[in-house]
């Protein structure tokens, strides 16, 4: 199993969205594309999916019963998910809700009624924009390791031998 509870070579997408049959029909789609899919359709059940296991991706609704998509990238951002991508699905097209969008954390958007081609090119370029943050981290050197030897400390990263009553009496 791979970080997020899915097979390790199929980036997980979890579809945020009150409508059953759009909420199936991009489960549909994405799936038969190599993303492994969940769906959900509201905040709660948003939040509890990311509880069992963080998605790579999520598409999120604006406009959901009770929580809506704004409020759950916000807390996608906040929450100290791994990286996740996330593309909002939205039937507001005004530039002020774009904008909103992408100033919460949002990276990219697609406006309903939407072209399936077009989500899956979305996903993919936020899937591609996580597999290159992700390669970025950059983990903390470990400190560097002596190991006494008598009057010598041995530096095993730099294969040397130490002679520290040499360093002492200069």
């Amino acid at each position: 199993m791979g970080r997020n509870g899915t097979t390790p070579d199929k980036p997980s997408v979890i579809v945020d969205d009150d409508e059953p049959d759009l909420c199936a029909a991009v489960s549909d789609h994405l799936g038969r594309h190599g993303f492994s899919v969940r769906a959900v359709g509201d905040g709660a059940a948003f939040r509890a999916a990311v509880g069992r296991s963080a998605p790579d991706i999520a598409l999120l609704d604006i406009s959901l019963p009770g929580e809506d998509g704004l409020s759950l990238a916000r807390f996608l951002r906040g929450a100290q998910v791994l990286t996740v991508g996330i593309v909002r699905v939205t039937a507001a097209g005004e530039v002020v809700d774009r904008v909103v969008g992408l100033e919460i954390g949002a990276d990219d958007q697609v406006a309903k009624p939407f072209d399936l081609r077009e989500l899956l090119a979305r996903v993919r370029a936020a899937w591609r924009k996580v597999e290159a943050a992700r390669a970025a981290v950059v983990l903390p050197a470990r400190p560097a390791e002596r190991i006494p030897f008598g009057p010598l400390n041995i530096d095993v990263a730099a294969r040397k031998a130490l002679d520290e009553r040499a360093s002492r009496s200069t």
